[in-house]
Formats: C-alpha cells, structure tokens, sequence
C-alpha cells in the first residue's frame, strides 16, 4: 500500500504600502538614487526627442543663439545705439543669451511637469522630482555645445582683433559651474511653481512663455547694468537673473556691474524661491491626478 506523504511549505505575506510622505520638504534621495537608471532615460529623452525629426538636429543649440545674437546686433547695436559697455556687441549678446538660454529652456520645460508627464505618473509611481532634475541635466548638453561657441567668438576677438586689449582672462572663470547651479535652483524654483500652479489653473501654463520673454527684456542681456543710474539699481536686485547674468559677463568678459551684496541677496531670492517651490511641488504631486 502506497502512501502520499504532503509537505506544506510555510508561506510569508509580504505587503507593501507607498503613503504620502509626511512633510512637505522631504526629498527622497535615496529613492532618486536607487531610479537612477530612470534618471538616465529622461535624461536622454529630453535630450533626443526635442531634435529628434529635425534636418538640423543638435545644430540648432548654435544656430538659435547666434541668430538672436545677430538681431540683438541689428536692433539694438546698429539702430538703437544701445552700449555694451565698451564690449564687442556679438560678445556681449552671446554671453547674455548663455546663462539666459539654459535658464529659459530649464523653467519653460519644468514649468509643465504635472500636465506633460500625467500619463506617466498615473501609471507607475518614482519620485516626481527626477523629471525636473532630469531637465536640468539635459539642458546642460545644449549649455555646453553653446558654450564651446561662445569660446570660439571669445578666441576671436582676443587674439585677431583690437578689442582683446580691454578683454582680461582670469581665474574667476572657474566660478563658472557656480553661476550654472545657481541658474539651475532658480529655475526649478520658478518652474516648481509653475507646475504646481498649472496642474490646477492651466491659465499659467498660456502665461508661462510670456512670462519668460518679459523676464528677459527686464534682464540685462541687451542693455547693460552700468545704464541703470544708482538710485535705482536697488529694482535690479528684485530679479535675482540680474546678478547672474551681469557675474556671467565679469567673470567671461571681464566687464560687469555687480559686487557681492547684490549677488548674494540674488542666491538669497533663489534659494528662498527653491524651497518655497519645492514644498508646494510636494504638496501637489499628491492630489494631482484628480485635477490634471
């Protein structure tokens, strides 16, 4: 007579619960580092698609510039008279539109987090802050193919042409990575509100390209600082742009108006547009999807 013997192996419940984190200024970093490969691909998605079906491609990170370069000298060097500071005006509108251009493209693509990616989020949970961080990282390809052309013009006018004697070199320009993590805060900053902002009121989102092209013309790209009389610099410091750009151009150029108060009070209105938007970017990634 056979005999079956039957064995139960034990079983453990393994249960998983995702809440809502409990403070409103809390990054998970170590979520953010464990997706880091999710990072990567957003990352080269940024980078990719925009140029994706262009004949051009990654071209356009130069052509863009110097185009704008070259109306800014038409408009404002030859027909508005406008100095620039004793500057060479192709120098002077490149460096403008160098810290500009990777400010405008961080904010304009995170001010739509939650309305661009909805699809997404509704559909697999990672912390919401890797698609703007992964912004700011991929803007800085572009950053760099126009950098290497600003330093092209740069090489030009210093050693061929007379105006490299009021042009200094100097070791400042190793605070050049400072000056862009300091674009990068601001810009995530405004850009967390305006995401936060838009996954309710979509009137922000026809705002948001306004905004920055007035935000522009109020920043000393075209015109430079030393224009303004000193009675009313202090309105300058209100746009924390203002110190950026103008430490752009001293550290690049060597020709800027700007000392360290105003710069400081500049990262001050940074950092606090940051913070600010980071906890109510954190607040509404977590009922957004009952109003996107």
């Amino acid at each position: 007579m056979n005999s079956t013997a039957t064995t139960k192996i034990p079983t453990t419940e393994i249960e998983i619960i995702i809440e809502p984190k409990s403070r409103w200024l809390h990054i998970d970093w170590r979520s953010v580092v464990e997706r880091r490969d999710l990072l990567f691909l957003l990352v080269r998605r940024d980078f990719v698609v925009k140029y994706k079906q262009t004949v051009l491609g990654p071209a356009w990170f130069i052509i863009q510039p110097l185009l704008m370069t070259l109306i800014f000298t038409v408009i404002f060097g030859n027909v508005a008279k406008i100095p620039t500071d004793g500057l060479p005006t192709v120098l002077f509108y490149l460096c403008g539109l160098l810290g500009w251009s990777y400010f405008a493209q961080v904010l304009s693509t995170s001010g739509a987090t939650f309305t661009t990616n909805a699809d997404l989020f509704t559909k697999i949970y990672f912390p919401r802050i890797i698609v703007p961080l992964a912004v700011a990282i991929s803007n800085l390809f572009a950053f760099a193919i126009q950098l290497v052309t600003f330093i092209a013009f740069f090489a030009y006018f210093y050693f061929f042409t007379a105006a490299g004697e009021t042009m200094t070199l100097s070791w400042s320009m190793l605070l050049l990575p400072f000056l862009i993590l300091h674009i990068a805060v601001l810009a995530l900053g405004v850009g967390f509100w305006l995401s936060s902002l838009t996954a309710k009121y979509r009137d922000f989102q026809m705002l948001q390209q306004f905004l920055i092209q007035i935000w522009m013309y109020a920043t000393p790209i075209i015109w430079p600082l030393s224009q303004v009389p000193e009675a009313w610099r202090w309105a300058m410091a209100l746009n924390p742009m203002a110190a950026v750009i103008e430490s752009f151009k001293l550290i690049l150029l060597g020709s800027g108006t700007v000392t360290l108060p105003f710069y400081a009070f500049s990262l001050f209105v940074s950092l606090a547009i940051f913070i600010s938007g980071l906890m109510l970017f954190q607040r509404t990634e977590r009922n957004f999807v009952d109003t996107v």
